[in-house]
């Protein structure tokens, strides 16, 4: 750790952490594209990652719904900074739901302490297996592991010294494979391009693989275990997306209330005032919070389908919650939430985010209507 990783992990509690390392940096981390690496490594000391990390490999075991919290926590002051919280998490737990022991030992601590940081390249991959969108990666079999070609145009949180989580199909068998990749191996290359509008603090990347080499240690489900691997790790991934919106809606409803003593004589005429939205977000996180213990619980297989789609629902019904209270905010805050610095218009374009963030409402949708009609 930096002597300034160090101060920061001094800090007592994640919310002492935020308020001192995170707070100040929001619209840096928002307009400057600033990566807030170090309050994510000083999360990292506090054990704000560890939840979906075992004891055995660094973590406490508290599970997702901790993990849940502490992202809701972080994405009250910025969704950015949230939103890495869940790549890394992510990362995490797609290694820890893996059978392969080498590489749970070679990077779960390093996950849960925050030395390592993590992101998951899986958009793709989930988008293609719905075909919403053509696979962009391919392996090929090669003695002792895999060769991948191609080029994933968007992965988040990652760096020179990074790691993250993607699958594609194999060559000549057509089922998929589940594999690590370091950001400094060979043939391997991250390439900045695209500036985003709410994004620029995530370090968002294209990922070329150029006959990338993926030994057998690194993979977490070979093509014979992907069918049973994949279910086994999408339901937590998308519910702990709702973290964010958790976060996000918490704070929209302060921009609202903020607004009460001046204007509350002409916002009153506004559709949605911050008792309707807590009504909602109360019980949005109850719904959350539950599937998220049946998740920590332990899941069978044959309940994961069921277990799936209310996972789907309530993911939907959290993204629209989401723009429907930082449009509340916006509209309540008036003219000075449309400055270039304030809370409301950061809102409602992060809001956005998590409207379109695989799975987009519109797959969410679509999904949904899928396995209700039988088709899944």
């Amino acid at each position: 750790m930096t002597a300034v990783e160090t101060r920061l992990a001094e800090s007592a509690t994640l919310d002492a952490l935020i308020a001192r390392a995170l707070a100040p940096h929001v619209t840096a981390i928002d307009l400057a594209g600033e990566y807030p690496e170090a309050f994510l490594r000083a999360a990292g000391q506090l054990g704000v990652f560890a939840g979906v990390i075992a004891p055995e490999y660094g973590g406490n075991g508290k599970g997702i719904a901790d993990t849940i919290a502490q992202m809701a926590k972080i994405g009250e002051t910025c969704l950015s900074t949230a939103f890495t919280h869940w790549c890394q998490t992510a990362c995490a737990r797609y290694i820890q739901l893996s059978d392969n022991a080498a590489a749970k030992a070679e990077f779960l601590p390093g996950l849960a302490s925050g030395r390592q940081l993590g992101g998951t390249g899986l958009s793709n991959t989930l988008k293609s297996c719905c075909e919403i969108e053509r696979f962009l990666l391919t392996a090929r079999r090669v003695d002792g592991g895999y060769e991948i070609n191609g080029t994933l145009p968007w992965v988040s949180n990652l760096g020179a010294d990074h790691i993250f989580v993607t699958g594609c199909p194999v060559d000549g068998d057509g089922r998929l494979v589940f594999f690590i990749v370091k950001c400094d191996q060979p043939g391997f290359r991250l390439v900045e391009g695209a500036h985003f509008t709410a994004l620029e603090g995530t370090r968002t990347l294209a990922c070329q693989f150029r006959n990338v080499r993926i030994d057998d240690a690194r993979v977490l489900a070979q093509p014979a275990q992907a069918a049973d691997y994949l279910p086994r790790i999408q339901p937590g991934m998308i519910l702990a997306q709702l973290g964010m919106g958790i976060g996000l809606i918490r704070d929209c409803i302060r921009l609202v209330e903020s607004t009460e003593r001046t204007h509350q004589h002409i916002n009153c005429f506004e559709d949605d005032q911050a008792d309707d939205l807590r009504t909602a977000l109360a019980g949005a996180e109850a719904e959350v919070f539950r599937l998220a213990a049946r998740l920590d619980a332990g899941v069978a297989p044959a309940e994961v389908p069921e277990l799936l789609l209310d996972v789907l629902r309530i993911r939907l019904a959290g993204g629209e919650l989401s723009l429907r209270a930082a449009n509340a905010a916006m509209l309540h805050q008036g003219a000075r939430g449309y400055l270039r610095t304030a809370a409301a218009q950061r809102r409602l374009r992060e809001a956005y985010f998590i409207a379109i963030v695989t799975p987009s409402l519109k797959h969410l949708r679509r999904e949904i209507a899928r396995r209700e009609g039988g088709t899944n």
